[in-house]
């Protein structure tokens, strides 16, 4: 069998270099794969990768950490209310603003007579004013509670913290009251806040994020409420913190199945893409 040496010998029968077709300013020699030029090199992907999904660009987006008016509709008015009635808190007279705050006080006596006006009233105000810690975790998390299930859910879940965590909190002291067990001042407490709803809205919301952040979030602020309810300053409130996360932690079917349409969508991508 003869076959082609250092010098440039031919095979018979095979065309000279002469005849071998040129491509790029190549000469394709027999037997080698011609070699792709620069633009081929860029684009060319290995055999391997040809129909894989490209990998995910994550996009920081710190803007969305915030509330906008089209985006979070019911976390800006309900911040905007908070800051009206913190001014009023800070600059109008102080009999003026304990008599507000004793009228929204969600007592056992209060609740008797208006339970729906100081339900409400209550979550109007904020204790320790808008740089107060609570004040601050509900802008954060309201925000992103309503980003994935709207605003009327976000607002159900606020609803049912404050709500639920005030009744079981103030109907045992009723019933303490009325049996003896408890003086009658005791249906007198001043009782208002976010705190509940919040801690509601940080539970539910620990639900929708990964694992690795909301399982974090639900341990270091339940840790912080249960550190508070070991110190007894005030155990009737610090127990209805509890209580309220205990709620937003139950609500995680109900906020599952409201993610809305565009959440869920990419939550099934992730699914599809991690098999």
């Amino acid at each position: 069998m003869e076959r082609a040496d250092a010098l440039g010998d031919v095979t018979p029968g095979q065309p000279a270099c002469s005849d071998v077709p040129v491509a790029d300013g190549v000469r394709l020699l027999d037997g080698m794969p011609r070699q792709r030029g620069p633009a081929e090199a860029v684009t060319a992907r290995p055999a391997t990768a040809r129909g894989a999904a490209p990998g995910r660009r994550w996009v920081v987006r710190p803007w969305r950490l915030l509330p906008s008016p089209t985006g979070t509709p019911f976390t800006c008015v309900f911040a905007a209310v908070l800051l009206v009635t913190s001014f009023v808190s800070e600059h109008a007279d102080p009999a003026l603003v304990h008599t507000l705050h004793q009228g929204s006080s969600t007592d056992v006596a209060h609740l008797v007579r208006t339970p729906v006006l100081v339900l409400v009233a209550s979550a109007l105000w904020v204790v320790g004013g808008v740089t107060s810690s609570y004040a601050v975790v509900l802008l954060f998390v309201l925000t992103a509670l309503e980003r994935r299930i709207g605003g009327s859910r976000t607002a159900g879940v606020f609803a049912l913290g404050h709500v639920l965590a005030t009744l079981a909190t103030e109907v045992p002291v009723g019933l303490a009251v009325l049996v003896g067990a408890l003086p009658a001042s005791s249906a007198h407490r001043l009782d208002y806040g976010i705190s509940f709803g919040v801690a509601a809205s940080v539970g539910a919301l620990a639900g929708l994020l990964r694992p690795w952040l909301g399982w974090p979030m639900l341990a270091v602020f339940g840790g912080a409420l249960v550190q508070d309810l070991v110190e007894y300053a005030d155990p009737l409130t610090n127990w209805g913190h509890v209580l309220a996360l205990a709620i937003g932690v139950a609500l995680w079917p109900w906020v599952r199945r409201a993610r809305r349409p565009g959440e869920s969508r990419k939550v099934t991508a992730r699914l599809q893409r991690s098999r």
